[in-house]
């Protein structure tokens, strides 16, 4: 069996930076005791799913950015409003991966349907509503169920739904990224539908931060931790120009198109914090413009 799917991060314990300000004690209980007040209300979330669409989408969008909110956490959205740029008609969103927040911050902007590891499927609470959100779960220890994903993103493009991919295969640091494997885009290319690369980047101040990453031997409630405690974090959402269907051929060539303009960096430059043992400091990181 191959294993080209089954990709690998270089990144690290060492690649975290915990060199940041941190918020009182008593404000890290208060943001966990928000969040999880948060995450419960998520509940509602089915009744939300009686509501029509425009009212059901903006509803679902308001409570990902509420837990966004409760972690302490902001976001900025950079680009267009939405990830479908005609309603109705499907998109496949395909973003880079950094942190478990990946996901609350791409619902926040659009409720879509994201492919994400099983594993998310089991996490506390959130994983239920992740999986009501219409999450499709890819098992990467068999990958033989990869066609069956494809067909079933496919269709789902077809009827008209976003689709989100993490392109990468695997989370990184946020100061590097990853190749974007081209397996899942094969779906964009059956279906007939344009792709939407989407950038995700982290920062305090004019600092890219790698503190909500997800990476090493990182636990889920590690990483958590991290995020509570610190002071001013930003999740920026760049939503860059869609590639329209019939510009690739191949899902490696819309793999790379999708790539190459998520790697297109512009304007001013942002520091790097130093972090002990970070591996990927050796450059600097610009904001992305859509």
């Amino acid at each position: 069996m191959s294993h080209a799917w089954m990709p690998a991060s270089p990144c690290g314990d060492g690649c975290v930076n915990t060199a940041h300000d941190s918020v009182s004690g008593l404000r890290q209980t208060w943001r966990a005791v928000t969040a999880v007040t948060a995450i419960l209300c998520g509940a509602m979330i089915a009744l939300a799913l009686l509501l029509p669409g425009r009212q059901r989408e903006s509803a679902i969008r308001m409570w990902f950015h509420a837990v966004l909110r409760a972690f302490g956490v902001k976001l900025e959205v950079h680009g267009a409003r939405k990830f479908q740029e005609i309603p109705k008609r499907g998109v496949l969103v395909a973003s880079n991966h950094v942190s478990w927040l990946d996901e609350l911050a791409i619902d926040a902007v659009q409720p879509i349907k994201l492919v994400a590891k099983k594993d998310i499927k089991g996490w506390p609470v959130l994983g239920r509503i992740i999986t009501a959100a219409g999450t499709v779960y890819l098992d990467r220890e068999k990958l033989r169920e990869l066609p069956q994903t494809v067909n079933e993103l496919a269709s789902t493009l077809r009827n008209g739904s976003a689709v989100g991919i993490h392109a990468e295969g695997t989370t990184w640091c946020g100061l590097a990224s990853g190749r974007y494997k081209p397996a899942l885009f094969q779906a964009a290319l059956d279906a007939g539908v344009p792709v939407r690369p989407i950038v995700l980047r982290y920062r305090i101040g004019d600092h890219v931060s790698t503190q909500p990453a997800f990476i090493g031997s990182d636990t889920l409630v590690d990483s958590i931790r991290r995020v509570l405690k610190v002071r001013g974090l930003v999740v920026e959402v760049h939503v860059l120009d869609e590639i329209a269907p019939g510009r690739a051929g191949t899902r490696r060539e819309l793999a790379k198109l999708a790539e190459e303009q998520s790697n297109r960096l512009t304007s001013t430059e942002l520091e790097i914090a130093p972090s002990t043992g970070d591996t990927h400091r050796a450059r600097l990181i610009t904001p992305l413009v859509a």
